[in-house]
């Protein structure tokens, strides 16, 4: 989906298809006949915006055989869809059973990422629409805390100035820009938006930069004003974001909350859970990660007696639908999303041009809340991004046919 921001530029709107993981090249072209065409007919769309997530293998099928690439390409003009952003985070088996920390391997100091990424770079650029120049790519914030150390630092900083390097590359070969976003994520080395600005200081490239998901921009903590602020001061290229809200318990010591929010707690994705305390909280429970937020990795664990404050609010990484937030006594996050896409866009020029929804986790929801069929999917999908819609136009963006 496209809108005309009253500066004179296009913003693009796209929903995130690693909500239907397929590993090959021939599950990502049932996904857009299954799930991608009925969305977009279900918006009354003649076209629609995805952000593709290609696995590596579907990754190298369409990288080694350029008929593969150009037979995509068909099928997304043939289906009335159009690719300007990919989700390059995960790598392979994002549809397991159980994905958890796997997500984020191989990492930054892994040079099967690096060769990952380029791959996809060179993809997008030959499957941007013939008007659009420019592509964007979001990736994992470069390995998670645990991994931390100044070899694998070292060894992420070269391969990041490696990518840089070759994405000028490819600009030049193709006359097509695109542009990598690391994503700050609970519990990895660049959780928040300000760890992320020292690091890409160091790399100092213009086509790396960060890709702001405000799911995870809201289970921090973050203020949406002062990280775009900070961001933009720091002058980080803002590359993309993604629209995602976190769940949220504000009473989360009585029982029913914790009993509300146990029935999220499911075993197939990480669920990192945080609180913000007031400075010097004594002998207070979880991993301290910043100046008076502390956490646990999943909500399984936040939810087991003494494992995480619960005085204040929590809120999980688990994206919700935006349009249907979890019934009280929990809630949303929707309220930050709400307050970082007026910032990103809703000032004289955009921050970002690459707005994407990224609810990867319908079939994660508690039963009652799944969608039954692929059908009920769709609809849900094409809810979000009504929404999505109705809150940029409500800043003054036009959407275009």
């Amino acid at each position: 989906m496209r809108f005309r921001h009253p500066d004179g530029s296009t913003v693009h709107l796209a929903y995130c298809t690693n909500v239907h993981p397929a590993e090959t090249l021939d599950g990502v072209l049932a996904q857009l006949r299954d799930h991608c065409e009925p969305v977009r007919r279900r918006l009354g769309r003649d076209r629609l915006g995805i952000g593709l997530w290609l696995a590596k293998d579907a990754a190298r099928a369409l990288v080694t055989e350029p008929a593969a690439l150009r037979g995509l390409r068909t099928e997304l003009d043939r289906r009335g869809l159009e690719v300007v952003t990919l989700n390059g985070f995960p790598y392979e088996g994002f549809g397991a059973q159980e994905v958890k920390y796997r997500v984020y391997s191989p990492d930054w100091a892994d040079p099967a990422r690096l060769e990952h990424t380029t791959a996809l770079a060179r993809l997008l650029a030959g499957l941007l629409p013939d008007d659009i120049t420019e592509g964007s790519i979001s990736t994992l914030p470069l390995y998670w805390r645990t991994a931390a150390d100044e070899q694998r630092a070292t060894a992420a900083r070269a391969a990041l100035r490696t990518l840089g390097e070759r994405l000028d590359a490819l600009a030049e070969l193709t006359g097509r820009s695109i542009r990598i976003g690391l994503e700050p994520e609970p519990g990895c080395t660049i959780e928040t938006t300000a760890d992320a600005i020292a690091p890409l200081s160091a790399v100092a490239h213009p086509r790396i930069g960060i890709c702001v998901d405000t799911c995870h921009l809201a289970t921090s903590f973050e203020d949406p004003g002062t990280a775009l602020d900070a961001l933009t001061r720091a002058g980080v290229p803002l590359v993309k974001s993604q629209l995602s809200a976190a769940l949220h318990a504000e009473h989360p010591h009585l029982p029913e909350v914790r009993e509300a929010l146990a029935a999220f707690a499911e075993p197939r994705f990480l669920h990192q859970t945080r609180t913000v305390l007031a400075p010097d909280p004594g002998q207070a429970a979880g991993t301290p990660l910043a100046a008076g937020l502390y956490g646990t990795d999943d909500l399984r664990q936040a939810l087991d007696d003494g494992a995480l404050p619960d005085t204040a609010p929590w809120r999980a990484h688990f994206h919700v639908p935006l349009h249907a937030p979890p019934a009280a006594p929990l809630t949303s996050t929707l309220p930050v999303l709400e307050a970082a896409l007026t910032r990103l866009v809703g000032g004289p020029a955009p921050l970002t041009r690459h707005l994407e929804v990224e609810t990867y986790t319908w079939a994660a929801l508690p039963p009652e809340l799944r969608p039954r069929d692929r059908s009920r999917l769709a609809d849900g999908i094409a809810a979000e991004l009504s929404l999505a819609r109705d809150l940029l136009t409500d800043l003054g963006l036009k959407e275009l046919p």
